[in-house]
Formats: structure tokens, C-alpha cells, sequence
């Protein structure tokens, strides 16, 4: 029983971010009721399955470690981005060439940390975050489109919703902390209850049990822009992932080698496939639940186990994936500020390891996140250029993240290479 409860306080610790995902990516693509539905559903149940491949350690995947995945806030942004522009069947064909580049390159990657310091990793969700941001406050206003986008009880409702997490976070500590936004989203739903906010036909309408399906929403597509992007935020996910083995492998005393690196990177990319496939999401390492594992001092993979059996059950259930739908676009909202501005703030916690003395990295960041903003400010920037460069401008995450690995590559690893060439001069002579 002991086991049971530590693993739902897991699931419990995730749940929030792995429903509000599908409901911001779903609501954004003006998915149906039923078929919003099948997207939490379904990205529940694969939560569950990228959880278990990860903790399952053999051969070929697995890092062995107490980790949980879900979703990648990452990928909420350029799944939006890439939905909007060519529809969701890109969405798909572009996570499932990403989960296949992350299998193929996971050998190797190791190799590839260097051209993804923090000066670009903390650059890259520092603009994926901004991003976001106008998400959050067209749900505040009510949801683009409306008939009172913008009233005062949409507004109020957000931001008590807002004030609710922050409410608890500030006077609570441990697990209470760790669910103050799932606990805001569920006070802010009741709240919006008694205002008549609140439909159930949603939930009275949904099934008992489901099976998933292949290509729910209709074959891939497969758009270079698209999959460039979703590549680009695999490839952060890996580098965020490391840090989270490590910390991981520090907390239970564990030795990680490359091999066991290589191994929790094809699990990832194994998980993104699937994610594909059955029309999720792109997965990733959860750090909220190793906050968890240091606070609850419980250390056993078998825990993690019970957690991704527990979501796979729960995926099955498409009457609790609906609950999830009736929850207001204000609360949401309201929610999204917090989650979104943490996204920001996670990329300026990265930035803070970078040398800020080195006028270099002050240009990578101020350009890359420049042009990532200005070219989602204004998408028509590029309207004029061939198509063939059309797909790294159109987008302004791809645009940003590749003005900062390229302005990496310029000012950091070709100057290090002609000072250690220089070196090597004088060594000779």
C-alpha cells in the first residue's frame, strides 16, 4: 500500500503538466471536444509508456534511473507554430523524423553537447518561452475569438486562478508544493463552476475505456520547417535530460557511463516515435519528480514502475482525460502565466552559468533571442525570400535557435580552435 501511495503522489506531481499540454495544443488547433479528449487521453497513457521504457534498463534502451516523462513544455510553442502553418498531420510526420534522429544520433551525442552550451540551450527556451506567453494571454481574455474576450469575470477568474498557485507555492512546502498548479487549476475550475463557466456534456458524453490508435488524426506530413524545429527541440530535451540523469544518478548513488547515456537517449527517442505514431507528443525527463525523489528520500525504480502503470491505466480511461476538458480558458490562463514564465525563467537560470564578461555571449544571446521575438512579431519579416530560406526564417524559434548555434560556432568553438592552433605554433617552434 506504501508503494501504491508513493507512486499516485508521482503521478499527482506530473499530472498538471502532462494534461496541460494537450489542452493548450489542442485548444490551440481547435480540436472537437471528443477528439481533445483523445489527446489527453492518449498523451497520459503515453506518459505512462516513455516512463516505463526509461526506468526498463537493458541492451538498447533504458537509463535504469527513477526518472518520469512527459511531455515537453518545450515543444508546446513550434507545435502551435507548426499546426498553424501546415496543419496538424505536420505536427506528427515532424515528431516522428525527430524521435528517429534522436535513436540514430543517441550513440553520438555526447559528442554534440558542445555545440549546445547554455549560451544556446538558455537562449533557445528563453525564446520559446516568450513565445508562449501570447497563448497565455488570449486564454486569460477568455480564448481568441470569444464573445466576451477580455470581461472583467474572465479576468478575474484567471488571475485569482494565478493567485491561488502562487498562494501555495508561497505557504506550502514539500508535495502541496509540488501540485500548486494542478491544485489551482481544480479551485479555479470549482470556482468557475458556481459562475455556470463550467460544461460537463464533455464528460458525461466520453467513454469508459479506449484503445489507442495508430495515426488518430490522419497520416503524417513531413515539412522540412516543421522538422527542423521539432529537431531543434529534441535536441535541448537531450541536453536538459543529462543534467537530470546526473542529478538522478548523484541522489541514488549511482555511476552513469556514456553507455547508460546512449541507452536513456534512445529510450527518449523510442518514446518520441511512439509519440508519433499514436498522435501524442514528443517525451521528455520530468524534474519535478526528482524534486520529489529528494524530498520523499524513496529511491526505488519498482515506484516508478507503479507511476507509469498507474498513467497507462488512467490514459485508458477517456472519461478522466475529458474531466480535464471543462476546465475554463481563464483558469487556464491563469495557469499558463505561471507555467510559461517558468519556462522563461528556467532559460534565464541557464543563461546565468554563461560568462556574461565575454562581450561574445552577450551578442549570441541578444541576437538569437532578437530574431527569434522579431521574426514571431512579425512573420511577413521574410515573406519576399526564396522558399528555400524561408523554411529556417518562417519560424521565429528555429530562426533564433539557429542564429545561436551558428553565433556559437563563430565567436566560441572557431575562436577556441585558432587559439589552440596558435598554441601548438608556438609548442613547435
Amino acid at each position: 500500500m506504501k508503494n501504491v501511495s508513493l507512486g499516485l503522489q508521482h503521478v499527482l506531481a506530473m499530472y498538471a503538466g502532462a494534461v496541460i499540454v494537450p489542452l493548450i495544443v489542442g485548444g490551440a488547433l481547435g480540436l472537437s471536444g471528443e477528439e481533445l479528449t483523445y489527446l489527453i487521453s492518449i498523451d497520459i497513457f503515453m506518459c505512462g509508456i516513455a516512463t516505463i521504457l526509461q526506468v526498463w534498463k537493458n541492451r538498447f534502451f533504458g537509463i535504469g534511473l527513477p526518472v518520469v516523462l512527459g511531455c515537453t513544455f518545450t515543444a508546446v510553442g513550434p507545435m502551435i507554430s507548426i499546426g498553424g502553418q501546415y496543419g496538424i498531420s505536420a505536427i506528427y510526420g515532424s515528431i516522428l523524423v525527430s524521435g528517429v534522429f534522436v535513436v540514430l544520433i543517441s550513440q553520438y551525442f555526447g559528442k554534440l553537447v558542445r555545440f549546445f552550451p547554455p549560451v544556446v540551450t538558455g537562449s533557445v527556451v528563453t525564446i520559446i518561452g516568450i513565445t508562449l506567453i501570447p497563448v497565455a494571454m488570449n486564454n486569460m481574455a477568455g480564448g481568441q475569438g470569444s464573445a466576451d474576450f477580455g470581461s472583467l469575470t474572465n479576468l478575474s477568474l484567471a488571475f485569482a486562478t494565478l493567485l491561488i498557485i502562487l498562494v501555495l507555492y508561497k505557504f506550502f512546502t514539500g508535495f502541496i508544493r509540488s501540485v500548486s498548479i494542478l491544485a489551482g487549476l481544480v479551485i479555479g475550475t470549482v470556482a468557475a463552476s458556481f459562475m455556470g463557466m463550467v460544461n460537463v456534456s464533455e464528460v458525461a458524453n466520453a467513454g469508459w475505456f479506449h484503445m489507442p490508435s495508430i495515426f488518430h488524426f490522419g497520416m503524417p506530413t513531413f515539412e522540412l520547417s516543421a522538422i527542423l524545429t521539432m529537431i531543434l527541440v529534441a535536441m535541448v530535451s537531450l541536453v536538459e535530460s543529462t543534467g537530470v540523469y546526473f542529478a538522478l544518478a548523484d541522489i541514488c548513488k549511482k555511476k552513469v557511463d556514456e553507455k547508460d547515456l546512449a541507452r536513456g537517449y534512445r529510450a527518449e527517442g523510442l518514446a518520441i516515435v511512439l509519440g508519433g505514431i499514436f498522435n501524442a507528443f514528443p517525451y521528455t525527463t520530468y524534474s519535478q519528480n526528482v524534486g520529489l525523489i529528494q524530498l520523499s528520500g524513496v529511491k526505488k525504480n519498482q515506484i516508478i514502475y507503479l507511476t507509469g502503470l498507474f498513467l497507462v491505466i488512467l490514459g485508458l480511461v477517456p472519461k478522466i482525460g475529458a474531466m480535464t476538458t471543462i476546465i475554463p480558458s481563464p483558469v487556464l490562463g491563469g495557469a499558463m502565466v505561471a507555467m510559461f514564465g517558468m519556462v522563461i525563467a528556467y532559460g534565464i537560470k541557464m543563461l546565468s552559468s554563461v560568462d556574461f564578461s565575454s562581450q561574445e555571449n552577450l551578442l549570441i544571446i541578444a541576437c538569437s533571442i532578437g530574431m527569434g521575438l522579431g521574426v514571431t512579431a512579425v512573420p511577413e519579416l521574410f515573406a519576399q525570400m526564396p522558399s528555400s530560406v524561408r523554411i529556417l526564417t518562417d519560424n521565429g524559434i528555429v530562426a533564433g535557435s539557429l542564429t545561436a548555434i551558428m553565433l556559437n560556432i563563430f565567436f566560441n568553438i572557431a575562436r577556441k580552435k585558432e587559439q589552440r592552433l596558435i598554441i601548438e605554433e608556438r609548442k613547435a617552434s
